[in-house]
């Protein structure tokens, strides 16, 4: 195998391309829709339409984003409106999270968009091709879920 072959063989820059690729389609498509969201702003979406009032630090663990960052979408999506937080009559160091009128409009929206984007992205892959790529993926995590258990 030549030198060309083998770098073009390495999985690491065909996931991190195909990724960001995908998140400038995603942003482009929505945009073109007129919705003002990124594909991390849907995500919070999607999980507060499946629970609304979900408490912050558990949307942090479920979305896969540090506490940090979670903060800092959070405050970028309050500020669109397309949510609120409400401190915990419990316990006023836990905030829950909820959709406001624009954000479930705006989940109501975006939600066939993505399945449209989905269907697009995956035009001309047989079904056998996905398969297989699920299973390269899931393997992948599982890799990467023992590396981090064993590390630990």
């Amino acid at each position: 195998m030549n030198k060309n072959t083998q770098e073009s063989l390495k999985l690491l820059p065909w996931i991190g391309k195909t990724a960001k690729f995908m998140d400038y389609y995603i942003a482009d498509f929505m945009k073109n829709q007129g919705i003002d969201i990124s594909k991390e702003q849907f995500i919070v979406l999607k999980y507060l339409h499946q629970e609304d009032g979900r408490i912050q630090n558990d949307l942090a663990f479920i979305t896969n984003r540090s506490k940090t960052a979670l903060t800092r979408l959070i405050n970028t999506m309050e500020k669109k409106g397309l949510l609120y937080r409400s401190v915990s009559a419990k316990d006023m160091r836990i905030n829950h999270i909820f959709l406001s009128k624009l954000g479930r409009d705006t989940w109501e929206k975006s939600h066939p968009l993505i399945l449209q984007i989905e269907k697009n992205l995956l035009q001309g892959i047989s079904g056998d091709q996905l398969l297989i790529v699920q299973n390269v993926m899931k393997q992948i995590q599982q890799n990467i879920n023992l590396k981090t258990i064993i590390n630990q």
